[in-house]
């Protein structure tokens, strides 16, 4: 049988996973046999998350970071909800998010039991604040924001969620799986610096170029992240606040190395060439007449005709399109400005169609 290569990266364009640096995948293969599941067992591998918690608490503002390496944004998201609803205990507990908010939401509400209420976003693409208060009830236990939603990038307000949640009772959770390692380098509010958010999913294996899976859960305080927690009484750890039992020892590992390596300058060199890709991309489409989202993340959108989106997936071109249909193309680290060219050369062909003779 012949052996199996992997994915190669060079056209895939809408994925939020990317090449790993060598030092994550170093670190990785280190420690691959281990298990930060049983924490008092596997005393290394805790300790490279004691580190790796420790970077994403500079990256997102936050001091005494309370959390773990969990397998995702889809793990932290589904446990930021069940940690609210532990914690607050209501007989009929909702979640109030925006449409934007990762489909993960709807998994935890399916799991956990709890309703989920789904609020429109402006023509700006972010969170409508006024539905998100009209949605908000005595039963609301968490409000959620995103901060570099998966369709446009765009940030919502935390601040006036957070206050719109805790006025209600509630927990507020961001969504910055994605956006987390490009957001310190902007203007915009989004992190525990800038308002009394509860949670965040941060992931290091998307812009942080950990391997996967390596996702981020963060709590502001113990007690949120202890309402989590059940015993394991045969184990030498005395209890478990994860949702998964046996964890990746080298998605740990390999975290905390990529933010050893990279952060702070490593990172915001690569979100500055790639916002500037995303720009000068978003610029070339227009230029051809496509109807575009401008970027404010390195992410673009643009409405590409059926039979040219389907001609180039036929081309070999890993893309995807947004809920309301826009190609969306997200400047990864490890998509190039050659990458875009080829790409762009390859719509141009289809667009010009057959040549006749």
């Amino acid at each position: 049988m012949q052996r199996a290569a992997p994915q190669q990266f060079d056209r895939v364009l809408s994925s939020m996973c990317t090449k790993p640096h060598p030092a994550a995948r170093e670190a990785a293969e280190r420690f691959l046999a281990t298990n930060p599941g049983d924490p008092a067992t596997y005393q290394a591998v805790a300790a490279q998350e004691e580190d790796a918690l420790a970077s994403l608490g500079e990256i997102t503002g936050l001091d005494d970071p309370h959390g773990y390496i969990a397998s995702g944004g889809t793990e932290a998201n589904i446990q930021a909800i069940r940690a609210a609803r532990n914690l607050i205990r209501d007989d009929d507990p909702n979640v109030v998010a925006p449409e934007s908010i990762h489909f993960s939401f709807q998994k935890a509400a399916d799991v956990l039991g709890v309703e989920l209420r789904i609020v429109p976003v402006g023509s700006d693409y972010r969170a409508d604040i006024e539905a998100v208060r009209e949605a908000v009830d005595d039963h609301t236990v968490l409000v959620a924001g995103v901060a570099g939603t998966t369709e446009f990038g765009r940030v919502d307000p935390i601040p006036e969620l957070t206050d719109i949640a805790h006025d209600a009772g509630a927990l507020m959770h961001v969504d910055a799986a994605w956006g987390g390692f490009i957001l310190p380098f902007t203007d915009h509010e989004w992190s525990f610096a800038h308002a009394p958010v509860d949670s965040m999913t941060i992931d290091p294996h998307k812009y942080g170029q950990a391997v996967v899976p390596a996702g981020g859960l963060l709590f502001r305080n113990k007690e949120v992240l202890d309402a989590l927690a059940v015993d394991t009484p045969y184990l030498e750890s005395a209890s478990q606040a994860s949702l998964t039992g046996t964890r990746s020892g080298a998605g740990v590992a390999s975290a905390a190395a990529a933010m050893r390596e990279l952060w702070p300058d490593g990172y915001r060199e690569t979100y500055e060439r790639q916002q500037a890709n995303a720009n000068w991309f978003y610029n070339e489409l227009v230029t051809r007449g496509y109807d575009a989202v401008e970027p404010e993340l390195p992410l673009v959108a643009a409405r590409l005709p059926e039979p040219e989106f389907e001609s180039l997936r036929d081309l070999g071109w890993r893309i995807s399109r947004t809920a309301s249909g826009e190609l969306r193309v997200v400047c990864m680290p490890h998509v190039t400005r050659e990458s875009l060219r080829a790409f762009l050369a390859d719509l141009d062909d289809i667009a010009r169609g057959p040549v006749r003779n």
